[in-house]
């Protein structure tokens, strides 16, 4: 099996198929004023000791609620009752395979016995489901050879749903259709961002982007990981999206659908650079946090918020990132060469202002997306900008920064542009310069197979189960993949361990949820999403990837479990673990998308 990356084939030895600081997404804390400010993450509480006796026959047999590809690696967690076998049945009830499962085993993140079902030789298509004398049978899962490819369509348009400016038509939206809203073409600029030739109060027009995450506004620092990493899914796996259509209003263009989607939001995010000194706003927002209301009837007076690094810096990547994309679609050339300009704009500011952090002005209470070390953003940015343009100077940037490989995240970007350099830059580098990113990328995959040795069998360690830990999971599969595709050795355990953290937010996990809206059997149904919440439909808005289980319990809602991994409520209340945000569902469409390429 393959992956294509930039047009190359690489192929695999294997089959997929045929910080202290706490990561808060916007905290938009219900209706409340004032988003949940920073703190140190709890200790985990002390492991439950394995259980000897017979399980809670209500806790089910957690699996992967969509399914497998007929070659792939296939796993199911069950509660530990002493049972030593495990059958597959089929949809007719049939037992098609029986198996031994593992030794007992703990995952202190859990706190409770499970043992290991490995099903792996079970490679007939079909629905299935799997059972454990004395346990309740698992969600039923399917075998096929494109068990993603609808789960794909359905996260990606997902931002469809979040767009602002504009009508959600029932054509495209069906039943979470809506009215036009936020046409943020009379925003003020608030006294933060002030300047001689904008002063505070001046009007801008700052339509389109993506409502950021279960409230209505819209942030540079997070869009930016965001578009990233869709501008990588698109440019790394083009040939799945030639011909997939989301059913959108520009579904009849010429160009893929994900470009269309990226367009939306990269549209608005030139309209936030001053084009008087190439600085960019960091967010346009209310004063406060809006009700549960729909989008339309949220109108409170919008603002552009204080310029800064990390808003420069992200825009400065992402823009580079797309200019390169897109000079070789021919419809987007002339954008092409405006986004190069901007880019090399918003690093001029940068450079002119290297440390300017987004610090909170005192009557605005949205999100912060707060952060107080560029050197990430400044290596990532100066990555993008060295494979536009070629330019010696930024990869000199690059080089000097030396920044470590981490789990990509909004405050921690620097691995951003370590794999574009991967996939870009081997033809522009000497070998000892790409052999050391090899090295970096490599070698934190590594120390992510190291973490998977736990009784669920993938990498999620304390560090992860914080604040939007789902979408900590799906950046250290797209490490992975990478990792798969330039290593000189074995690429199976990379692959399997990033197939473990797709497996994971769809239901091989200890709260028996597939975190994704509409997807498996037990989905989210009461997101943190305010378009979700007040409408009159029962079902939320589909395909948005929830932040998964996190000991913090910010919101102070009541939860069942502190045990971190368990650590999560399907309500409204618990904005904390349920809450949705678009830079938690871009790794899931990236992932979604290297498989169905894949198989």
């Amino acid at each position: 099996m393959s992956f294509t990356v930039n047009a190359r084939k690489i192929t695999l030895s294997l089959l997929i198929g045929s910080s202290s600081l706490m990561l808060f997404a916007c905290g938009s804390s219900g209706s409340d004023s004032s988003a949940p400010a920073p703190v140190a993450p709890p200790a985990p509480p002390p492991a439950t000791p394995p259980s000897s006796g017979a399980s809670d026959t209500n806790e089910l047999i957690k699996v992967n609620q969509l399914g497998f590809y007929p070659a792939s690696q296939k796993i199911a967690i069950v509660p530990d009752n002493g049972a030593t076998e495990f059958s597959v049945l089929n949809s007719d009830g049939v037992s098609v395979l029986d198996g031994e499962l593992s030794q007992a085993n703990t995952w202190d993140m859990d706190g409770r016995s499970v043992r290991m079902a490995d099903f792996s030789a079970l490679s007939t298509s079909g629905t299935y489901t799997i059972e454990v004398d004395g346990v309740s049978a698992s969600n039923p899962f399917s075998i096929s050879s494109d068990v993603y490819s609808d789960a794909h369509d359905t996260v990606l348009k997902a931002y469809y749903f979040n767009r602002a400016s504009t009508a959600l038509d029932a054509q495209y939206a069906g039943d979470w259709q809506r009215p036009t809203a936020h046409p943020d073409t009379q925003v003020l600029v608030h006294a933060s961002a002030a300047s001689e030739q904008r002063p505070e109060g001046f009007v801008l027009s700052s339509p389109k982007g993506w409502y950021d995450a279960g409230d209505y506004n819209k942030y540079i620092v997070n869009s930016g990981i965001s578009t990233y990493t869709l501008l990588a899914a698109y440019e790394n796996y083009s040939d799945f999206y030639q011909t997939r259509s989301l059913n959108i209003p520009e579904s009849d263009n010429a160009l893929p659908d994900i470009i269309d989607e990226i367009l939306w939001n990269l549209t608005w995010m030139q309209t936030m650079q001053d084009p008087n000194d190439g600085g960019v706003y960091h967010k346009l927002t209310t004063l406060n946090f809006e009700g549960a209301v729909m989008p339309h009837e949220a109108t409170a007076q919008r603002y552009v918020v204080q310029k800064s690094t990390s808003a420069a810096l992200n825009f400065a990547a992402v823009s580079a990132q797309a200019s390169r994309i897109f000079s070789s679609i021919d419809s987007l050339s002339a954008l092409s060469s405006e986004l190069q300009s901007a880019a090399l704009s918003a690093w001029q500011w940068a450079q002119q202002n290297p440390d300017v952090p987004y610090i909170q002005p005192s009557d605005v209470f949205t999100g912060r997306y707060d952060d107080t070390n560029f050197n990430d953003e400044f290596s990532w940015a100066a990555v993008e900008l060295f494979l536009l343009t070629e330019d010696t100077q930024f990869l000199d940037q690059y080089l000097s920064l030396n920044v470590p490989a981490t789990t990509p995240s909004w405050p921690q970007v620097g691995t951003l542009g370590m794999l574009s350099l991967l996939n870009n830059g081997k033809e522009l580098l000497s070998e000892a310069q790409y052999a050391n990113v090899q090295d970096k990328v490599l070698g934190f995959a590594n120390q992510i197979l190291a973490e998977q040795g736990n009784a669920y069998q993938v990498g999620m360690t304390r560090s992860d189960l914080i604040w939007g830990s789902n979408s900590n999971g799906l950046n250290k599969a797209i490490v992975l993949l990478h990792a798969a595709q330039h290593t000189s050795g074995d690429a199976k355990p990379y692959v399997d361990a990033a197939v473990n953290f797709v497996d994971y937010v769809l239901g091989r996990n200890p709260t028996d949820y597939s975190y994704v809206t509409g997807l498996g059997s037990k989905p989210p149904l009461d997101i943190h999403h305010r378009q979700s919440y007040a409408d009159n439909v029962a079902a939320p808005v589909p395909g948005f990837v929830a932040g998964g289980a996190q000991p913090g319990q910010q919101d102070n809602c009541s939860y069942p479990s502190s045990q971190p991994a368990r650590s999560y409520l399907d309500d409204w209340c618990s904005y904390s673990t349920n809450e949705i945000t678009i830079n938690w569902n871009a790794p899931m469409v990236y992932m979604l998308a290297a498989m169905e390429s894949a198989n």
